[in-house]
């Protein structure tokens, strides 16, 4: 039977790497997640901003070698760190695998603008030769899929996939396409961002998503809750192993997770406000249900968007209750490392794994009360103990893109 020609197989995840603004490395972020408190904080290089604080990764060695350190941005080197780590806990080998069969597969929603800044103040002076030669390679918006393909040897597919804040779940939809069809053995995918803080921050305090409680940063993204003012910028990257579940078997190791579905819509409403009813997300959510042939009562958590913005709370919720009718338990992550813009669904994707391994749902941060007349299980305060069978992670974009992933235990 040709290749293409073969019967459908299961995806699994096998490993998982996390860089966070809680944490550098998965055991260390997941015990910030599950800690629930935020790590927002002034940021001196934002200082004379409207919006003067975010949540940063935590100072540390990228393990990078300097030359790569000297020609990459943050985003690049979080995706190598996290990539490594992956491929460790996975037990790849890259000295040993077959090279053209390893993909890679990073969301990304921005490129580096620091550095476009930095050239085009030298064009304007009039000082061309002083651009350095490095600026394409730091600011490209595939220099992280690039970086890791780069650092592990992989030879196989190499794509970035660009669909804003969607983007990190949007690659593990990619990447499982490429293993359903057989062109790749493993896929290294997910999402790595590092908002320059400075523009990122002027920008988005224009559009008012932005949470202006400067007197209160840790306290400032509250997903769901009814005193919500918007979001706190962060960073970091995630990235999952995935591969076909014969590949995993063949190699002996046992996955943490099956992708059992995946679902993406475009809404066709408006480049910056999301449709009330959340009809993008309703159409991911339907899709992903349909691919895993579950029924909703199948589902037992939800790890949502949850950018704490008025409007995309309120449309987010009503996608879930026109999905589920009662929605699930719900956590929104964002409140306790913000929101890393491209990377954002592959950090909630290995999180939601993560639930699954351990049977338990980390709290939304900041979380009080909810919109009058808005009723949900929004896990809050503490990390809850549920058995859980099958969880989702849904991200919703600028231009109206949207996308769900469906994760089963194995």
């Amino acid at each position: 039977m040709d290749d293409h020609m073969k019967a459908k197989e299961d995806i699994v995840v096998t490993g998982l790497g996390l860089v966070t603004p809680v944490g550098v490395g998965v055991e260390s972020s997941w015990e910030g997640l599950l800690a629930g408190v935020s790590a927002a904080a002034s940021d001196p290089g934002m200082a004379g901003l409207a919006v003067d604080f975010r949540c940063r990764v935590p100072e540390y060695a990228a393990g990078a070698d300097r030359r790569m350190a000297r020609r990459t941005d943050p985003a690049a080197q979080f995706a190598v760190t996290a990539a490594r780590e992956a491929c460790r806990d996975a037990a790849l080998d890259p000295r040993q695998w077959d090279a053209r069969r390893i993909g890679v597969v990073l969301g990304v929603a921005s490129t580096s603008v620091q550095h476009y800044e930095e050239a085009f103040t030298l064009l304007a002076s009039g000082r061309a030769d002083a651009i350095s030669a490095l600026v394409l390679s730091r600011s490209n918006a595939s220099s992280a899929a690039s970086e890791v393909s780069l650092d592990l040897g992989a030879r196989g597919p190499v794509l970035a996939v660009a669909a804003t804040c969607a983007a990190g779940t949007t690659a593990l939809g990619t990447a499982r396409d490429l293993l359903a069809a057989h062109r790749c053995d493993v896929v290294l995918a997910g999402g790595a961002e590092s908002p320059d803080p400075r523009f990122f921050s002027a920008a988005f305090a224009q559009m008012g998503t932005l949470s202006t409680r400067a007197d209160s940063p840790r306290t400032a993204c509250r997903p769901f809750d009814r005193e919500r003012d918007g979001f706190v910028l962060g960073e970091g990257a995630g990235v999952l192993v995935l591969e076909r579940a014969s590949h995993a078997r063949a190699r002996g190791v046992r996955p943490y997770a099956r992708f059992a579905g995946y679902g993406c819509a475009g809404e066709a409403h408006h480049y910056a406000a999301p449709h009330p009813s959340g009809r993008g997300l309703v159409d991911a959510l339907h899709q992903a249900l349909r691919e895993a042939d579950l029924r909703t009562t199948d589902v037992h958590h939800v790890n949502a968007h949850g950018t704490a913005t008025v409007l995309g709370d309120r449309a987010e919720l009503a996608a879930l209750r026109e999905v589920f009718g009662e929605p699930p338990a719900i956590t929104a992550i964002k409140g306790t490392v913000g929101h890393s813009l491209g990377a954002a669904g592959g950090i909630a994707a290995a999180c939601t794994v993560l639930s699954l391994r351990d049977q338990v749902i980390p709290p939304t941060a900041n979380f009080g009360s909810p919109d009058p007349g808005v009723e949900a299980d929004i896990v809050h305060k503490n990390p809850r103990q549920a058995r859980l069978r099958a969880a989702v992670v849904q991200s919703s974009g600028f231009g109206g893109h949207s996308a769900a992933a469906l994760f089963t235990t194995v």
